[in-house]
């Protein structure tokens, strides 16, 4: 069933397999802006699933979608990528930012403290 939809049922799906929804889904908020057609709009949120894609030839694919809610639905960008995809966008990301911080291109953001070390008692 590539390409199939789930139903936004709040009953749990126990069964397991490519046919079924996975209901995987994170909300953040973001800020930037994004492009829809010929229009450029702000960004307010990005959901991010792991489900039936819309359009990609999957059965399930981690899914984009960039959104202003208050704009409606024109105010959208979906992406929908294979797993290992998925992981390459991550790791470019998170490569870019390392290298922007590095060089203190990053504007208006601190660097991260080091993290925590727990002390061992002695």
């Amino acid at each position: 069933m590539v390409g199939g939809r789930c139903s936004r049922s709040p009953v749990t799906i126990s069964r397991r397999g490519p046919d079924v929804c996975t209901m995987i889904v994170e909300r953040r908020a973001v800020s930037g802006s994004g492009k829809a057609g010929p229009a450029w709009f702000s960004l307010g949120a990005v959901h991010v699933s792991y489900d039936h894609p819309f359009h990609a030839p999957l059965e399930h694919a981690l899914n984009l979608d960039f959104v202003n809610e208050a704009d409606g639905p024109g105010a959208r960008v979906a992406v929908e990528l294979t797993p290992e995809s998925a992981r390459r966008l991550v790791e470019a990301i998170t490569a870019t930012l390392d290298r922007a911080e590095a060089g203190g291109y990053l504007e208006g953001i601190a660097a991260s403290p080091p993290p925590a070390v727990k002390s061992s008692g002695t």
